[in-house]
């Protein structure tokens, strides 16, 4: 036995980070935490479908942002606006407090329910509607860990020690600006343990590498004109048909070639405004991801070149005014990874195994994008239960289980608290 742990002394090192979290769960304060999570699974699923109502698309978040910083006042937390519009909440009166924790989950959702009543629980338990799931759970896990802290005397250290954030910008084209607004602005940046960046509900991921993305519009502009009379006029819609075609061939050709994996989508094309009538503009948005920032830099690259080669081709022969082409960037999230080695990957490792989680380390797009790609240490997780259908209006969330994911995080955030102040280590 001896000579096997000294051929796997990683093995040996994480065997002792659970027993180390096993000790910890079984204090009196964080194991009444935890038991607390099942007993008010109703309040929990209140709040989850309170919040749900109140739409928030992404740049509209103010009504949403508004309803949760009081909802945090009223659990004793120290909640304000900043100027991007993220709600911040320190515990109680310990606004001075240095905290070293920060946890986030973003406020906005892809699509909005039309009224409050599109949201609502099904006969099977599942909370049926738009952002239901991401990120209503990341949400309604803030508001969990507020008030179980708030309630525990003994874990009013903890609560001191950590910096509730309900941010806006992550979807879309809001490109993380509520996270790259945070990440400016914090003062005291360098103590900063680890952000916890809570997004979905999926506990069988640790997303420690940040996936690198841009996302870009291509518009192409003309004359217009009537079909029949003005035929020979450049057509926008053609071209960006062209600019496409070519951009996929060349796109898929390049991917091909790669160890990494990428992804590339035309998610908007517009343009038109009758059938027998030239457009005189057309759109499209494209969304490009990478595990690699060469290949990014790559499907730009294509992506520029099939505009020119599409502008150039529908000039050719034109009658009248030529084609104008513009690319203009509406986004860019920066890659990052947390290396192998870290103390906060090692903590919610440890975590997963007292808990027999099978969670793999992934790599996404999220909030942790931006501390990462700063160098700080940050891991996305999911916040307990099941849902599907994210992005759409079909989206679902079931509840059963969230107590397993809240249980995660509150210990992940008790035991990075135990470790020693970070300070000047950045």
């Amino acid at each position: 036995m001896a000579s096997s742990l000294k051929t796997f002394p990683a093995f040996g090192r994480a065997a002792a980070q659970v027993r180390r979290i096993a000790a910890l769960a079984d204090s009196p304060a964080l194991f009444q935490a935890q038991r607390w999570f099942t007993r008010e699974k109703s309040w929990i699923n209140e709040q989850h479908l309170q919040l749900c109502r109140i739409a928030a698309p992404t740049f509209f978040e103010q009504a949403r942002a508004d309803w949760f910083r009081t909802q945090l006042e009223a659990l004793g937390w120290n909640a304000k606006l900043d100027r991007a519009g993220n709600v911040l909440a320190q515990f109680g009166n310990n606004e001075e407090h240095g905290f070293s924790l920060v946890v986030s989950a973003h406020l906005d959702t892809v699509f909005a329910p039309a009224r409050p009543e599109d949201i609502s629980f099904g006969p099977d338990g599942r909370l049926f509607g738009p952002g239901s799931s991401d990120n209503g759970t990341g949400l309604t896990a803030l508001l969990a860990i507020a008030r179980v802290l708030n309630e525990s005397p003994d874990l009013h250290a903890l609560a001191t020690e950590i910096l509730l954030v309900a941010n806006v910008g992550e979807e879309g084209e809001g490109n993380l600006s509520g996270m790259r607004y945070l990440c400016r602005q914090l003062p005291q940046l360098s103590r900063v343990k680890a952000f916890l960046v809570l997004d979905g509900p999926s506990t069988d991921h640790i997303t420690s590498q940040a996936l690198a993305s841009r996302r870009y519009e291509v518009s192409f502009t003309g004359p217009g004109g009537h079909s029949w009379n003005d035929s020979g006029t450049s057509n926008p819609v053609h071209a960006i048909s062209a600019a496409i075609t070519a951009f996929v061939q060349n796109a898929e050709e390049a991917c091909a070639k790669q160890r990494n994996r990428c992804s590339y989508n035309f998610g908007v094309l517009e343009g038109g405004a009758s059938i027998n009538s030239i457009p005189s503009s057309a759109r499209a948005k494209l969304d490009l991801r990478s595990e690699d920032p060469n290949l990014l830099e790559e499907l730009s690259g294509i992506l520029t070149a099939a505009v020119e080669s599409a502008l150039e081709r529908e000039n050719r022969s034109v009658r009248g005014s030529r084609l104008t082409a513009k690319i203009k960037e509406l986004g860019s999230r920066p890659g990052g990874k947390l290396p192998d080695q870290s103390p906060l990957l090692q903590t919610i490792q440890a975590v997963d195994g007292y808990l027999n989680l099978k969670s793999r380390v992934d790599c996404a797009s999220t909030d942790a994008n931006v501390p990462l790609s700063l160098g700080l240490p940050a891991i996305s997780l999911g916040a307990g239960g099941q849902g599907g259908g994210a992005h759409t209006q079909q989206e679902w969330y079931q509840p059963e289980g969230r107590e397993l994911g809240l249980r995660r995080i509150l210990l992940t955030l008790a035991a990075l608290a135990e470790q020693a102040d970070p300070a000047g280590s950045h």
